[in-house]
């Protein structure tokens, strides 16, 4: 192979690989690959985060998240955020979150969403946050949670969903 050859191989190579998104982390749990979990830096005192991730279900049947876990926070939930008449309204799933065989689930800000209370410390970035999800027929699969900076729109601190800036719940005390 001539040098030009080899350049323009090796470019390619280049090309493709930094293309191709980074699945090292992503986590399989029966039918489900759980992948680009994340949540943001949280300011000493915060006793509030958001846990943000993508399910997509392989299967032939719906799975269902079902419960969270954090051994940082005294409380995990799966919440979703919804408008109500003009008004941003936020609560708990208590019936869980589907996951519909064929389908995506992705948990953003300004979504649906995991909801950790009562922090035991706080989120720094570069850390990883270590998760319970718990699904009705995958069972109980423990996620990181990359920690981005305070005002990160998705993981990487890119803004992959531009978005108008949502409420930050990292000071929400509840």
């Amino acid at each position: 192979m001539n040098n030009l050859s080899r350049i323009l191989a090796l470019a390619a190579f280049s090309a493709v690989v930094i293309a191709a998104p980074v699945r090292a982390d992503d986590v399989k749990a029966g039918d489900l690959v759980i992948s680009q979990a994340w949540s943001r830096a949280t300011p000493g005192g915060a006793k509030v985060a958001g846990g943000f991730l993508t399910i997509e279900n392989k299967g032939s049947a719906p799975d269902k998240l079902v419960a969270v876990t954090a051994e940082i926070a005294g409380k995990a939930e799966v919440h979703e955020m919804a408008m109500d008449n003009g008004v941003m309204k936020m609560r708990p799933l208590d019936k869980g979150l589907v996951i519909e065989p064929g389908k995506t689930v992705k948990l953003a800000p300004g979504g649906n969403h995991l909801m950790l209370q009562d922090l035991k410390g706080p989120f720094k970035q570069g850390e990883k946050v270590p998760v319970t999800l718990e699904f009705e027929k995958a069972g109980k699969v423990v996620v990181s949670l990359d920690v981005q900076g305070v005002g990160a729109q998705a993981p990487g601190g890119g803004g992959g969903m531009m978005m108008k800036k949502m409420p930050d719940h990292s000071g929400m005390k509840m």
